[in-house]
């Protein structure tokens, strides 16, 4: 991958799942990584790992909460201070929280929001004029199929990622022409911790995804990569997923809205089943 060859990429939600493979993958091509996350002790283990068999690389691990934007704001400005200029941005970082709306948790809703609409938006804002003094940089920006449909029990967070589709759509048309390339990630199911964090604090059925739709993670992030080196605007990887998501747009809403009626319906016939059999009601 030449394109990434002596890159400087900062990589946000670094700690687990797609953020470690993107570190994985960079390692022997980049020059610097610097990684973001909540979980300092997880950045320092993976920085430990990547120098073993990088020890060309520079690795620099910043502990962040991106839903606080302050503190967003001493990161972006600790980068400045340090000199260390990005030329590939990953906005990897994200939350999901699998339940009814109305059942959720507000402060795990906002977390959503904050982290995968405001956090993304302003840290790509704040990049844009570095990135642009490179004659090549690019940033790719980790959506979700999820952005293509309504979801329930993923409501609001299908529509963070549809901001995030849409945005990085527009942004791309915006730069056209100035050197920064825009790549959208939307992937499927992946086998990493997202699952289990989203279906966590919830009673209702958990949110569990057909194995011929999953895609490991690994080819997930090659695929990404390969995306942006070739200045791909859009990124789905797995046929089936591609597939699937290219024909919802022949498909009239009014039949997805029926479906989607349907599949909440079915969810709730389920959950009432499973209560019947935890506590069964006395024969009379």
């Amino acid at each position: 991958m030449k394109f990434f060859h002596g890159c400087t990429a900062l990589i946000t939600g670094a700690s687990s799942g797609l953020g470690v493979e993107f570190a994985r993958q960079l390692a022997p091509h980049a020059h610097a990584l610097v990684l973001t996350a909540r979980r300092q002790d997880r950045l320092e283990f993976l920085k430990a790992e990547l120098s073993r068999s990088n020890p060309n690389l520079s690795i620099f691990c910043y502990a962040l909460d991106l839903a606080d934007m302050d503190a967003l704001d001493r990161f972006t400005r600790w980068l400045s201070d340090e000199g260390i200029r990005i030329n590939f941005l990953i906005n990897n970082a994200g939350l999901g929280d699998h339940s009814l709306f109305q059942a959720s948790e507000w402060r795990r809703v906002k977390a959503m929001l904050d982290v995968n609409i405001a956090a993304l938006t302003r840290l790509t804002h704040a990049m844009l004029p570095v990135l642009r003094t490179f004659e090549d940089s690019a940033i790719l920006n980790v959506s979700s199929s999820a952005s293509f449909l309504p979801v329930p029990r993923l409501a609001v967070y299908a529509a963070t990622k549809a901001y995030v589709t849409s945005f990085s759509e527009a942004l791309r048309a915006e730069l056209r022409g100035t050197g920064v390339s825009v790549t959208t990630l939307c992937p499927g199911p992946v086998n990493t911790e997202f699952a289990d964090v989203a279906n966590s604090g919830h009673s209702g059925p958990e949110m569990i995804a057909p194995e011929f739709l999953k895609i490991p993670a690994e080819r997930v992030v090659y695929q990404a990569l390969l995306g942006v080196e070739r200045d791909r605007a859009r990124v789905i990887p797995g046929w089936a997923v591609f597939i699937g998501m290219s024909l919802l747009f022949f498909v009239p809403f009014a039949l997805i809205r029926f479906g989607l009626n349907a599949s909440v319906a079915g969810l709730d016939e389920d959950q009432e089943s499973r209560e019947d059999i935890a506590s069964p009601r006395p024969v009379r």
